[in-house]
C-alpha cells in the first residue's frame, strides 16, 4: 500500500512539472497547496501502513511479509512455514528424492542449496555411478558424499553437509555389501545422519519377501548398532505410508507396494525398537491430505490424491 501511494504522488508531481502551466499565479499557488495536502495525507497513510506491518510481526505466513525462505526451483515449491521474526533455525535438515542427480542438476536443483541453505541435504535416487558423478555436483560451501549402485542409472543416495563429517560409511553392517547404494551414514560429533532409499516392493509385490525378511531387519539392526554409540537422525525415501491418514485412498491400497500390512508392521518395529520418532506426525498428528508422493497417473497431483 505504501508503494502504491508513493507512486501515485510521484505521478502527480510529473503532471505539474510536465503539463501545461497555468496563466495565473493563483492557480499555481492552488496547485502547490493541493500538492502539500496530498503529501501530508500520503505521509499519514504510509505511517499507518508501517504501524500495521509492525504490529503484524511474528505472524506466520502473513501475506504482506516475505517468507523466511523461498525455493522456486520447481513449480509448486512452497515458502517456508516459519517467518524470520518467529524463529531462527538451529539446524536445517532437508531430504529429497531427486530422481536422478544429473537431471536434477540440469533442471536447476542446486539452486535449492543456495536458496534454502540447509545445513544438511539428504538425497535419494541419484541414479549415477561413482565414475559418472558430474563435477557440478560438488557445490561450494558443502561437503558432498555419495553411495552409488553398481548398476548405473539405478537407486543411489548422497549427502550434502556444511560440516565435514568425522566418518562416512556405505551400506549396513560390517559385512553386508552395498550393491544398490541404498544407505550412506555420516558421523558427526553429536549424532549420526543416515540417508536411505528403502527398496520398493514393486509391481505385484515381487520384492516384498526380500524387503520384509532381509532388508528391513538388516537396516533396523544397523540403526540399533549406531544408536549404541550416539543419537541418530534417519532421513530419506522410506517407501512406506505408515498409517491410513498418510495416503488418500487407504481402503483400496492394502496390497499395494508401500502400504502392505507387512511393510507397515516393519516400520512400526523400526520406530519402537530403535526408539525413533516420526517427526512429521509428532508435530502434526491429525493433519490430513499431507503427502509427499503423487502418481503420474490420473492427474493425481492436481487432485491431491497422494501418499
Amino acid at each position: 500500500m505504501t508503494l502504491t501511494v508513493r507512486r501515485a504522488l510521484s505521478n502527480f508531481r510529473r503532471c505539474i512539472v510536465m503539463g501545461k502551466r497555468s496563466s495565473t499565479a493563483s492557480s499555481i499557488e492552488d496547485r502547490e497547496s493541493d500538492l502539500k495536502k496530498r503529501q501530508k495525507k500520503s505521509k499519514k497513510v504510509a505511517e499507518d501502513v508501517d504501524e500495521t506491518k509492525e504490529s503484524k510481526k511474528g505472524v506466520v505466513n502473513q501475506k504482506e511479509g516475505a517468507p523466511h525462505s523461498w525455493c522456486n526451483t520447481y513449480p509448486g515449491s512452497l515458502p517456508s512455514l516459519i517467518s524470520p521474526s518467529i524463529k531462527k533455525w538451529n539446524m536445517k535438515l532437508c531430504s529429497w528424492n531427486i530422481n536422478g542427480l544429473r537431471a536434477w542438476i540440469k533442471n536447476g536443483g542446486l539452486r535449492y542449496l543456495s536458496e534454502e541453505s540447509p545445513d544438511f541435504l539428504s538425497i535419494q535416487e541419484t541414479k549415477c555411478a561413482s565414475d559418472k558423478i558430474p563435477a557440478e555436483a560438488h557445490f561450494q560451501g558443502y561437503e558432498f558424499h555419495w553411495s552409488s549402485a553398481e548398476k548405473n542409472g539405478y537407486a543411489g543416495t548422497a549427502l550434502y553437509s556444511k560440516t565435514k563429517p568425522l566418518n562416512i560409511t556405505r551400506g549396513v553392517g560390517k559385512t553386508t555389501q552395498n550393491p544398490e547404494g541404498r544407505v550412506i551414514t555420516a558421523e558427526f560429533p553429536d549424532f549420526y545422519l543416515v540417508s536411505v532409499y528403502v527398496p520398493n516392493s514393486g509391481q505385484g509385490l515381487v520384492r516384498l519377501p526380500y524387503r520384509q525378511h532381509q532388508w528391513d531387519p538388516e537396516f533396523r539392526q544397523h540403526l540399533k548398532e549406531l544408536d549404541k554409540i550416539k543419537p541418530i537422525i534417519v532421513t530419506g525415501d522410506l517407501n512406506v505410508a505408515h498409517e491410513e491418514i498418510d495416503l488418500a485412498n487407504p481402503s483400496t491400497n492394502h496390497r499395494s507396494a508401500g502400504f502392505t500390512d507387512e511393510e507397515r508392521e516393519n516400520f512400526t518395529k523400526l520406530l519402537k525398537e530403535v526408539d525413533l520418532v516420526d517427526t512429521y506426525r509428532a508435530l502434526y498428528p491429525d493433519r490430513e491430505n499431507a503427502y509427499t508422493f503423487w502418481s503420474y497417473r490420473k492427474m493425481a497431483r492436481s487432485s491431491n490424491t497422494g501418499w
